[in-house]
């Protein structure tokens, strides 16, 4: 039987910090950067006066007291408890350029709570576009890669795949939050019964043992095609912003070790994700050190050389789908959907007009294999 297995970086199923939206990389920079410094601050074990005096000043450059629903939503804001009286982080008087704010507390034992990046509503028109590309993919089983929660990926299912396209749903969705702290998930849609999910989570950096290894997780998904197991390691590794090149390696070195443990419970394994590096990168090597094989090496690819952006080049690749020696010679097809993407020299959907409404800037990438 022959079924379609897709990755798909989906880039626009959460929400996205309104400080990535903005145009201006010196100013998207500025707030980057006091969120860095205030997060810094907000965990030190004693807040000196000068301390205090820095926080305040952050949360009052961005309006981070201000989370009034009505109000565009500032680009930082600070999520907090108040079981009690001055029991939070610091208090406010005034009201607009008048604002005060005061640090009341004397540490980070002292309050419950952390600083957010202001985030914006999901676009429907976007989310559309997105749907678009799933649609026309039409793949049994879809990893699905930068979904904020499992409830917005069923929504998504139901609602736009559904309800807006007009498509039927998939009877599978399925999604384990991760470490990112912006919600940037990894799920997976099928057609076919997911019947475990193993997570990573919790494994840890070999050179830093107190941190989470994985910037997301490497989640193991089993799902029975006909009776037989296929385990799918879904992967979004370590962002080349603010690059970090031996913790992404250490993260592909991790997912080998955990395809060979896969290969002993089934032949069938496959590598898919996001590696956010290139072909000939020492994390791409990792992994085709084990065996697995690109699809897109395979003679039936006739597609772009790369996956992400303008896909012109192989350093424009981004997006994999590895397969396992086994699973290699049941390849019939192999695809790349590129029409969501907003760039020269693509041809994109008609409803795609603008990279604001574009559905990604990664094309979805698909495989046929006889299962």
């Amino acid at each position: 039987m022959s079924i379609r297995i897709a990755t798909f970086n989906m880039e626009n199923l959460f929400r996205r910090p309104t400080a990535f939206r903005l145009a201006d990389p010196v100013k998207r920079k500025d707030i980057l950067d006091d969120f860095a410094a205030l997060a810094t601050l907000l965990d030190l074990p004693v807040y000196r006066d000068q301390d205090k005096a820095e926080i305040a000043r952050l949360i009052k450059k961005h309006r981070a007291y201000d989370t009034d629903p009505k109000n565009p939503p500032p680009p930082i804001f600070i999520n907090q408890s108040r079981p009690g009286k001055d029991a939070g982080l610091f208090r406010t008087s005034g009201s607009g350029n008048s604002t005060t704010v005061e640090v009341t507390a004397k540490g980070r034992a002292a309050w419950a709570g952390w600083a957010e990046l202001g985030q914006d509503d999901l676009d429907l028109d976007v989310v559309r576009n997105t749907g678009r590309v799933v649609s026309e993919v039409d793949a049994d089983i879809l990893l699905t890669v930068e979904v904020e929660d499992r409830l917005t990926l069923e929504r998504f299912n139901t609602q736009v795949l559904a309800g807006a396209l007009g498509r039927r749903p998939y009877p599978y969705a399925l999604l384990i939050d991760g470490n990112d702290g912006r919600g940037i998930d990894i799920g997976i849609l099928s057609r076919h019964p997911v019947t475990s999910v193993r997570s990573h989570i919790f494994d840890t950096d070999p050179e830093s043992p107190a941190k989470r290894l994985f910037s997301r997780d490497c989640p193991e998904f089993e799902i029975h095609v006909n009776g037989t197991p296929l385990v799918i390691l879904g992967n979004h590794l370590k962002s080349k912003f603010h690059d970090d090149p031996e913790l992404r390696l250490a993260q592909a070195t991790r997912v080998a070790e955990i395809y060979r443990a896969a290969m002993e419970r089934t032949p069938h394994v496959i590598v898919a994700g996001d590696l956010n590096d290139t072909p000939d990168s020492d994390t791409a090597m990792v992994l085709r050190d084990t065996g697995l094989r690109d699809v897109m090496s395979h003679r039936t690819y006739r597609g772009l050389p790369g996956t992400h952006g303008e896909c012109k080049s192989e350093r424009d690749k981004l997006d994999y789908l590895l397969l396992s020696p086994e699973l290699w010679p049941e390849i019939q097809h192999v695809g790349l959907e590129t029409r969501g993407i907003f760039a020269d020299d693509i041809k994109a959907f008609d409803t795609v007009t603008s990279k604001a409404n574009a559905a990604s800037d990664h094309a979805a990438l698909y495989v046929d294999v006889d299962l």
